[in-house]
């Protein structure tokens, strides 16, 4: 397993033709955001490569979802009278979101600047996106986390799934259309959050609990704000793009049942994790939360990974994805009734590690195959040949 090669040759011949094509419309992200990345940029040197600013980004989303792990390891940190997170550790999180966006801004800019744009860079940055989607999501709960002031947990899994389908659903246009149309709820929520933690230091969590108008919650904002960027600008304008690009007869994929290929793994994992927690005796959800959506979330990086893949390399999508066969055996076994309490939470325990080692071992081997195959070092500027 250590030399496996995941991308096969049809794809590394796809990779070869491919060239970027996104489009940002984003009012932010043009005159605001762009702007400030355009000067941020400067500040790093020449010989720093795009792939390690990426990758730095990535690992400070970690480092958050860590850090709130420790002080909020069950989300009722914010609940009335339970302990709360210091006031330091939400300026700190604060902080480090806005850089890590920050960063996710400047590495494909550092890429231009340097010459040293690559197919791998973009699918490493998409790559990781994917992955970070749970690590942002389960980190903001912490802000109004569980109890009678805050969201169930079954919300918030609701809610990570919005946003995990919103994702996608950028890759699901390319992979048909062939172009990245850039969301506009990212930016948004990026800003937003960062400046919320920022907040929650100043005001206390406390003062999420007032109704921020008439008997409507903070939370209810949270959930409100979640659920209307998908539905109300997400998913109209992925609809609007598609439709475009059929009128004009741009589609990649000419069948329904080829264009929907890219949803039917991340449907199948959503239908599967929501049955066993509405059938799980133990309510596997109410305890162990921050597992459970660890787990569904590199399960869906892992599929979301192989998707920017082959829209990339203009190859088919799989169907399925092999990592949904252990977790329907699982589900199986506790709708059955084969798996008592202790056992459901060391089979989810060992779902959550097995998905985490196999998406890692996906990602460094998928880079070190892109690597060879451009003759590039994925974290260096320098080439083998001038070694």
């Amino acid at each position: 397993m250590a030399g496996y090669e995941y991308v096969s040759a049809e794809q590394l011949a796809g990779f070869d033709k491919y060239k970027y094509s996104a489009l940002d419309t984003n009012p932010l992200s043009l005159y605001v955001m762009h702007p400030f990345w355009n000067t941020i940029v400067k500040v790093f040197p020449t010989w720093l490569a795009p792939n390690l600013i990426t990758f730095s980004g990535f690992m400070l989303l970690v480092f958050n979802f860590l850090l709130l792990t420790y002080f909020d390891p069950d989300f009722y940190a914010s609940a009335p009278g339970h302990k709360h997170v210091p006031d330091w550790v939400w300026i700190v999180v604060g902080i480090l979101n806005f850089v890590a966006y920050t960063l996710d801004g400047v590495d494909g800019k550092q890429a231009r600047r340097t010459n040293s744009s690559t197919p791998l860079g973009e699918l490493f940055d998409h790559g990781l996106d994917s992955w970070s989607c749970v690590y942002f999501v389960v980190t903001v709960y912490s802000i109004f986390g569980r109890g009678p002031t805050g969201v169930s947990v079954f919300v918030l899994y609701l809610l990570l799934w919005v946003v995990l389908f919103s994702f996608i659903l950028s890759h699901w246009e390319k992979y048909n259309t062939g172009v990245l149309f850039l969301p506009w709820g990212y930016d948004i929520s990026q800003v937003t959050i960062s400046f919320v933690y920022i907040v929650t230091a100043v005001v206390g969590v406390e003062a999420w609990y007032e109704p921020f108008l008439f008997n409507f919650l903070y939370r209810d904002l949270f959930t409100a704000m979640i659920i209307g960027c998908a539905l109300c600008v997400t998913l109209p304008m992925s609809l609007l793009n598609f439709f475009r690009s059929y009128k004009s007869d741009r589609l990649k994929h000419k069948s329904i049942y080829e264009a929907m290929v890219p949803f039917f793994s991340p449907c199948l994992l959503f239908t599967l994790c929501t049955v066993w927690i509405l059938g799980s005796p133990s309510d596997i959800l109410e305890i162990h939360p921050r597992i459970f959506y660890f787990m569904v979330g590199t399960a869906f990086a892992n599929i979301t990974c192989k998707l920017i893949v082959c829209q990339m390399s203009s190859t088919r999508c799989p169907t399925l994805n092999w990592l949904l066969l252990p977790l329907l055996l699982v589900v199986a076994a506790v709708i059955i009734g084969a798996a008592t309490s202790r056992l459901e939470s060391a089979l989810l325990y060992t779902l959550t590690a097995a998905f985490t080692l196999a998406h890692i071992h996906y990602g460094v081997q998928v880079v070190k195959q892109l690597s060879r195959h451009f003759q590039i070092y994925p974290f260096s500027l320098r080439k083998p040949n001038s070694d």
